[in-house]
This record gives structure tokens, sequence and C-alpha cells, in this order.
């Protein structure tokens, strides 16, 4: 009985022993959803980190471009991962059209995402702000090309952006309509410089004249308390829809901080929806 006893305790022993061995060797892994790259840039003089989601299949073809989407607060802990995931469900199920989606991740994000102001109260926000035009030039002169050299993309792209970034994206196509094809503001903060820019695009909506355009603007309730944002919709609610494209959602339910990702979903369901295949003749 006694030997049988010990038989049993040594098995239990070994079994215990190769459990926890099976377990040292079993590392996890790092999960990848995406790329990532520093870029040094001379217009901010500084170095940027650039995360990069390209959707199922881009690898499978040596040929095929990609239009590309743009997002300032694109870094891991900032909206990169929920908008990437969007990107790849939508994709997936064939309510948007392929995208390289590029995040720009912050260091100084409302230096870079607001422009000049004349307000006091403004400039308490940070110890630096209205950098919006130098952040614009490093988007075209240096981040573009290098996006342009290491993926294949088409000439088409867009730019989504919420809160201050959403301000950067009006700003861009009030200033500088030709950057992009389609910009999309969530809440964006148009109350910025006393309401300022409002105005401006209220002007560039009624007279642009340039290649088609598209914008779509979401608001939460929250936002839609705030004076200029409601200028802003009466604006576009008002304004002809010939070379600019424009979309106003209104989002009640939502609130400044679950606005994106719901606004997101179906600005990307609207203006990204695939094309209908042409029928053979």
């Amino acid at each position: 009985m006694l030997k049988i006893l010990t038989l049993l305790l040594v098995l239990v022993l070994l079994g215990a022993t190769g459990s926890r061995r099976a377990h040292a060797q079993v590392q996890p892994a790092p999960l990848s959803i995406g790329q990532t790259f520093p870029l040094a840039s001379a217009v901010l003089g500084e170095t940027r980190r650039i995360n990069v989601y390209v959707p199922p299949g881009y690898a499978d073809s040596t040929a095929g471009r990609l239009p590309v989407l743009y997002m300032p607060d694109g870094g891991l802990a900032e909206d990169f991962l929920h908008v990437a995931g969007l990107v790849q469900v939508l994709v997936g199920n064939g309510t948007m059209r392929p995208f390289i989606l590029v995040g720009i991740e912050n260091t100084q994000r409302r230096r870079d995402l607001t422009g000049p102001t004349t307000s006091p109260e403004d400039r308490k926000i940070a110890p630096r702000v209205g950098g919006s035009a130098a952040f614009r030039t490093f988007i075209r002169t240096e981040l573009m090309p290098a996006i342009r050299q290491r993926y294949r993309t088409s000439a088409e792209t867009a730019i989504v952006g919420e809160s201050l970034a959403g301000l950067f994206v009006v700003e861009t196509l009030v200033l500088e309509p030709a950057l992009f094809d389609t910009y999309l503001a969530f809440d964006p903060s148009v109350w910025w410089n006393q309401g300022a820019l409002v105005g401006q695009v209220d002007k560039v909506l009624r007279t642009y004249a340039g290649p088609a355009k598209t914008l779509y603007v979401a608001s939460s309730r929250d936002n839609e308390k705030i004076p200029e944002s409601r200028r802003l919709a009466a604006a576009l609610q008002g304004a002809p829809r010939r070379r600019i494209t424009w979309y106003y959602q209104p989002m009640p339910d939502e609130t400044h901080a679950t606005i994106y990702h719901p606004a997101a979903l179906g600005a990307f369901r609207t203006v990204f929806k695939p094309q209908p295949a042409r029928a053979g003749r």
C-alpha cells in the first residue's frame, strides 16, 4: 500500500512539473494590427510617431492602389485603435471602400490643431497654441510624401477628426481645400477664436469653384449647446450642394465624450460607400 501511495505521489509531482514547464514554454507574443514608424520633421522640429493600418487584401496584390485616410489624434492611446477597427469591420462587411489609415500621434495637441486666436481665454488652454499652419505644412510636405513612398496609394485622400482635430479639419477645408478630397469633422471646436471660422465656412460653401469635395459634420448634444456650433449647422443646412457635397448629422444621443466612434461609423458608411458594380453590356 505504501508503495502505491508513493508511486501516485511521484506521478502527481511529475505532472505538476510538466505542466509548469509547458506553461513556461508558451510565452505571449506581441499582437500586431498595423505598422508604426518615426518621422523626423524639419517643419515641426521634432520626430513624430506615425501609425498605419492597411486593410486585408492589400498585401495580396502588388498592383492595387488604395486611398488614404489621415487622422490627427492617431496615437495608440488616442483614437487609432478604434478607428482602425471600424475600417477593418466595414471593409470586411462590404459597407466601406478599402482605405489605408494613417494616424498621427500627438506631441502638443493644442498647439498643432488650433489656428491663430485673438481670444485671451483660448490662449489659456495650453502654453502654445495656434500652430495649425505648421502642422498642415508637415502633413503636406513631409507626411504625405513619406506615405506615398512607403505604400501603394491612389490620389484620393481624406481626413477625420473630433473636437480640436475636427476644428483642424474644418479649418483645412477653408484655408487649403486642395489638400484632401473628403473632410470628416465630429463635434468640431468651432468656438475657437470666437467662432471666426464659421463665417469662412459659410463663404466657402457658397463660392467654392474648384474640384469636387465632400464635408461631413456630426454634432453631439453637448456641441449643439454651443452658439458657434449652431451657426455652423445653419450654414451647412442653408448652403447649396454644388462643388462641395455636405452632410450634417445631429446625434442627440451622444455626448462630446462618446460621439467619435458612432459618428465615424455613420460617416464612413455614407461617404466611403462602395460604388455599385456596373452591369455588363
